[in-house]
């Protein structure tokens, strides 16, 4: 097995999803559903922006693009932890969701399409959006197989379940809301984590106590540790339920990590965040989403470049789980 992916194919050209767009990390392309069982965990793009809630046209449908191309850079082996990804799971890049702009029941429907297509064939979904309006179709169609039984752990500056924004029920600031009335979903098993700020309106609070959503506050994770945090937003979404799914929204990191972002002063710091999302992997979440990147604003692409390390933190804390268990059935056999 390949402890490391390879940015070339067997005739030496590089693996590319699309002209000139590498795969991510240079793993295998898989052009079909059939292609997937091959492997533990896929890739998946989202390049879509629904309606702008502030300014216009954000960029974030190049982010999957941006961090395709700055992943080349990467391994799946993280000192931290002294594992390799990739000595424990493979993996392959499934290209990008149908999007037509402006048409949210094509893209929606062509997300929940090609998602199945991966937690069907029992791989491990990362997905890199787009905004966040994303989650919705996505963790809806998890809940279809899992129904009342998800985990959903939400890292984000802001609770993004708003009734609507002015007459758009599914909007960036709205996919939690949608989530919260899904027939399939348990809003109590939503934890919203790393809130903060006066972009939050008193309205979204309202509406998690309304359907008994979890909210951890930035400020407590700053005062109480963000393991602890972490812990107790595992406690919340993992009781009586069969899956977990991590989505992470590019502004839980305050602005000074997240230059390529909505900017929000005093949140996380890239480590912090880093070191949570592991530790959800390491829990036994199986779907991970990261959205909410701007590459247009800077050439330096710093949060694209985290984006990708946090997909390697997620990945990372996979493959540890599964070390470990393999190590312990290992040890019940020499008995």
């Amino acid at each position: 097995m390949e402890t490391r992916p390879v940015i070339y194919d067997p005739n030496g050209k590089p693996r590319e999803i699309y002209s000139g767009v590498p795969s991510f990390l240079g793993l295998p392309v898989a052009k079909s559903k059939e292609d997937l069982k091959n492997y533990d965990f896929a890739i998946l793009g989202v390049p879509w922006e629904g309606g702008c809630t502030y300014g216009g046209y954000s960029s974030c449908v190049i982010a999957p693009k941006t961090i395709r191309s700055v992943s080349s850079r990467y391994t799946g082996y993280l000192p931290d932890y002294d594992i390799d990804t990739f000595d424990s799971l493979t993996g392959c890049d499934y290209g990008d969701t149908v999007v037509q702009n402006g048409n949210y029941e094509l893209t929606f429907n062509s997300i929940r399409e090609k998602y199945a297509d991966i937690i069907e064939g029992g791989q491990i979904p990362i997905v890199f959006g787009g905004d966040h309006s994303i989650a919705y179709p996505l963790i809806q169609t998890l809940a279809k197989k899992h129904k009342k039984r998800v985990g959903v752990i939400h890292f984000d500056a802001h609770l993004d379940n708003y009734p609507a924004f002015g007459d758009d029920l599914y909007s960036r600031c709205s996919p939690f809301n949608r989530l919260y009335q899904d027939e399939n979903m348990d809003p109590t098993k939503i934890v919203h984590i790393g809130i903060r700020g006066a972009r939050n309106h008193p309205q979204e609070r309202k509406e998690a106590r309304k359907y008994g959503a979890a909210v951890i506050t930035a400020k407590e994770i700053k005062e109480t540790g963000y393991m602890a945090s972490i812990k107790k937003a595992l406690s919340i979404a993992q009781k009586d339920t069969d899956v977990l799914y991590v989505t992470v929204c590019s502004d839980v990191l305050d602005g000074a990590f997240n230059p390529q972002g909505p900017i929000d002063p005093c949140g996380l710091t890239s480590f912090e965040l880093a070191m949570m999302v592991n530790e959800c992997a390491y829990a036994g979440a199986c779907s991970f989403d990261f959205v909410e990147i701007y590459p247009e604003t800077s050439g330096a692409h710093v949060s694209a470049h985290t984006g990708t390390c946090l997909a390697l933190y997620f990945m990372n804390g996979v493959a540890r789980n599964r070390l470990e268990k393999n190590q312990k059935l290992n040890n019940c056999s020499n008995y």
